[in-house]
């Protein structure tokens, strides 16, 4: 018989532990556990967090392999039933929305760096390509970031006329690209380039500056322009 979460000790409880000691002290398991909240007749609610942490097949992610679990994944595990993946998936989402800077209009772009900082924790894990641009004013401050397009694995399709018809609708001097690499390696393909230098072309038709394109990867970020563009 699996032992019974009210038969631990007070200091084992997640929900005790986390009130008397502080939401540092709980382990990863524990802090999910708090969340799916109870288990089942043959599994405590840690026994099911540790289920989950076992599905992680890549250390490097760390526990961000939540985000990319889907329902139906959550829920091939015994015990954990819809609302509880569901549960899950609020948690990842709000966690991932926490990640960013909402007060990025307030942020001076001055290298590719100061792009990763704003971005890279949204894109890098995502398992598909997608382009988003940020608008700069006159000093280099956001005005504004927009997500351009969304493709189909490792390909993004989007039109220099989606990239820039914002820009000039809000009257942005300075625009950045920035894509994601899903497969993780963020070194620029000849397209990437070609289709920046083609982006670079027309903006300064319409007066407006592309002053880099950044690509995400798993771990590192690469800016085409600092590469010899």
């Amino acid at each position: 018989m699996p032992i019974k979460m009210k038969e631990l000790p007070k200091t084992e409880r997640p929900y005790e532990k986390l009130e008397e000691y502080g939401e540092k002290s709980l382990t990863n398991a524990e802090l999910i556990a708090i969340i799916i909240k109870t288990g089942t007749k043959e599994e405590t609610s840690i026994g099911l967090a540790q289920k989950i942490l076992k599905l992680n097949d890549c250390e490097e992610k760390g526990l961000n392999f939540l985000r990319e679990l889907t329902i139906e994944e959550f829920t091939k595990i015994k015990g954990i039933g819809k609302v509880k993946a569901i549960q899950l998936k609020a948690v990842c989402e709000l966690s991932s929305r926490m990640n960013q800077d909402i007060n990025y209009q307030t942020t001076k772009i001055t290298n590719p760096k100061d792009v990763a900082n704003i971005l890279m924790d949204k894109m890098r894990f995502e398992k598909q390509e997608i382009l988003q641009t940020i608008m700069l004013d006159n000093r280099n401050n956001i005005i504004k970031i927009k997500e351009i397009a969304k493709g189909t694995g490792n390909y993004v399709k989007a039109s220099i006329k989606s990239i820039l018809s914002e820009a000039i609708k809000i009257e942005a001097p300075k625009i950045i690209l920035v894509h994601n690499h899903p497969g993780g390696d963020p070194t620029p393909s000849q397209k990437d380039i070609e289709f920046t230098r083609k982006v670079k072309q027309a903006s300064e038709i319409m007066g407006i500056e592309l002053i880099d394109h950044v690509i995400i990867g798993r771990v590192q970020y690469k800016s085409i322009f600092s590469h010899g563009f």
